[in-house]
């Protein structure tokens, strides 16, 4: 298959997989900074190391090829003036603003190896690590007393590599991060499809980018077929962002329809793949709490209007009869999270039970510790493959949520 980007499923055969290995700015993470940072608690980096490279190896032994993002992103600015740009944006991404502060920065990153300088710019740069000089005026903001601990701040939330961008057929949306703290990461495939050898050739459409207003994040969005998918209207994704997104798609490529599913914008309920995905040809996982007393969940479909970026838009409440209808199935089987303990249920799903990681129809990737829903998908005919993640999930975030596919085989 020669493209970089091939996905027309969530189900099809895994063939390459992008991955982030948690690095240096998990040490980076403080009780005083967890919230702005988005994370709820601290995870211990050998251990979450260890639990990734489980799920790396579990990947490779399915014949998945793994790619790394802090080596993709290196090999991407190996020329001089790349690595200098790609400085000086990360740094105005990272709204450091002051001209003193952002020259010492610059010196400092670009005087290491570039492999070395992209592991510092996820892992943030500590005042203690660099001397600014400050002699002569001074601005009101450098003499009061500030004890915040960075210059510029850590990105731990990397290793969910499905949020900053999404292969979507053989182009990617490159997302604009609902929250500040995740910005910069979308920065880094940018690049990486601009200038790596392996991309750059390609002529990669971009489906979003990170430069529009409106916040988009790959965990919301599922390519369900070659020519339909369901994204979250959800605390991170806008319905402003998936109308603009939909027309450039159907404009640029075989998708006919867009299932936007409204879903609570809440933490709990982050993205869509937090509380659906699909796991084989006609079976979803589904966190029961996403739908109401009757079982009802809002869906609007959006397909091609009557003239050029027109986008036509429909709402619905049946979410099997939609299904059923999009994907051409006579049957839909959605298997809750949990099953139906409700204590076991909110348990696991707040530990990622329903953001499973599908390597071919039928067989996912999911935390051991759901064992209620795990057993639940085995009673459906799935072949469950566990992995450890008591460390990784304290990120709020399961195998789905730690993988970009690159290329799928079709289904």
């Amino acid at each position: 298959m020669d493209t970089p980007l091939h996905i027309t499923s969530e189900i099809g055969t895994l063939k390459t997989v992008l991955l982030h290995r948690p690095g240096a700015e998990l040490e980076n993470l403080t009780p005083d900074y967890l919230k702005e940072l988005l994370f709820d608690d601290i995870p211990y980096l050998a251990k979450a190391q260890e639990e990734h490279d489980v799920f790396a190896q579990v990947l490779r032994d399915h014949g998945v090829e793994v790619l790394y993002l802090e080596q993709l992103a290196a090999e991407s600015l190996a020329e001089a003036e790349v690595r200098e740009k790609f400085v000086d944006e990360m740094l105005a991404a990272s709204k450091q603003g002051d001209a003193r502060i952002a020259t010492t920065l610059k010196r400092y990153l670009l005087d290491m190896e570039t492999g070395d300088m992209v592991r510092k710019v996820m892992a943030g740069v500590r005042k203690s690590e660099v001397t600014v000089d400050f002699s002569g005026t001074r601005q009101l903001h450098e003499l009061l007393s500030n004890s915040y601990p960075f210059y510029l701040d850590p990105m731990p939330n990397l290793y969910f590599t499905r949020d900053p961008s999404a292969a979507i057929g053989r182009g990617l949306t490159i997302n604009r991060m609902h929250w500040p703290a995740r910005r910069r990461e979308s920065l880094f495939m940018e690049y990486i499809i601009t200038y790596h050898p392996r991309f750059k050739e390609h002529d990669i459409p971009v489906w979003y980018d990170r430069d529009n207003k409106f916040s988009m994040e790959g965990g919301d969005e599922l390519v369900l077929s070659g020519e339909v998918m369901a994204i979250g209207i959800s605390e991170r994704t806008t319905a402003e962002a998936i109308e603009r997104m939909a027309a450039k798609l159907f404009a640029g490529s075989d998708f006919k329809k867009i299932l936007a599913i409204e879903i609570p914008k809440s933490h709990a309920f982050m993205h869509l793949d937090t509380v659906f995905t699909m796991i084989d040809h006609n079976k979803f996982t589904i966190h029961p709490a996403i739908q109401d007393g009757g079982g009802n969940l809002s869906v609007f479909v959006l397909t091609p209007g009557n003239t050029p970026g027109e986008v036509a838009i429909t709402h619905q409440t049946n979410i099997t009869e939609v299904l059923q209808s999009a994907l051409g199935k006579e049957r839909i089987d959605l298997i809750p999270c949990g099953g139906d303990d409700a204590i076991a249920s909110a348990r696991e799903q707040w530990n990622d039970g329903s953001n499973t990681l599908a390597i071919a129809p039928g067989v996912v990737v999911t935390y051991d510790r759901n064992y209620v829903s795990n057993q639940l998908l085995r009673e459906h005919g799935l072949e469950v493959i566990e992995v450890p993640g008591s460390e990784l999930g304290r990120g709020r975030g399961g195998p789905r949520c730690m993988s970009m596919p690159l290329i799928r085989e079709d289904i």
